[in-house]
């Protein structure tokens, strides 16, 4: 199925550049573009794509409260809105991490890089670049923290969040752990579920603040 995606970014070159590196790939297709927060979620609603990237500092609605708006419950249409990000914004990432963005992307991402974005995105296997989670996540989370009550995982369950958190993707947790890749996503969707969490983003977050990856 050909994946539909939103660009929403104020600056035009920046769009641009984007939607001739996705034009090229099969199976994405850019269906609209925002300049603006505003303009975000007027072309979200009006052309229901599965993936917004969304740039974080934008005029008259940033995307903060794009994305807020966007994945906020009961929303007749929830796609998945990938934040791109400088790494002049960690104020803004711990926000954009509790109100439902399923992934960061480097403004200088090369081609390679954005298409993987998208498809992973679409996939539910949401693309958290190891440079960005360590760097920006590491940011909220002091030395000594430690969990507020014992850990629900099971051990298996404990060395996929770890490596969850660590930017690995499921093919790669798969390879680590010497198990299938649809297992992978069975232990997520479990972990989902124990820690009432609602992507792998939010997962890498639980487990800086749990100090799972020490």
């Amino acid at each position: 199925m050909t994946i539909r995606v939103l660009l929403a970014d104020d600056q035009a070159i920046v769009r641009t550049g984007m939607a001739m590196i996705l034009a090229a790939e099969d199976g994405i297709e850019v269906v609209a573009q925002a300049a603006d927060g505003v303009e975000a979620i007027q072309q979200a609603e009006a052309h229901r794509p599965d993936v917004v990237l969304m740039d974080i500092r934008m005029p008259r609605l940033n995307g903060i409260e794009a994305l807020r708006h966007l994945c906020r419950p009961g929303a007749p249409h929830a796609p998945k809105v990938v934040m791109v990000t400088t790494f002049d914004d960690d104020e803004y990432v711990h926000q954009a991490l509790r109100d439902g963005a399923c992934g960061f992307l480097l403004k200088d991402a090369g081609p390679r890089l954005l298409a993987e974005a998208v498809r992973s995105a679409a996939s539910g296997e949401a693309l958290i670049s190891p440079s960005i989670t360590v760097r920006l996540l590491r940011r909220f989370t002091g030395p000594d923290t430690a969990p507020a009550r014992p850990s629900p995982l099971s051990r298996r369950e404990t060395e996929v969040t770890v490596l969850v958190s660590r930017g690995h993707t499921n093919t790669e947790i798969a390879a680590a752990l010497h198990i299938s890749a649809g297992t992978v996503k069975t232990h997520l969707t479990n972990i989902q579920t124990k820690l009432g969490l609602r992507n792998r983003v939010e997962i890498a977050a639980w487990a800086w603040e749990s100090g799972l990856t020490r």
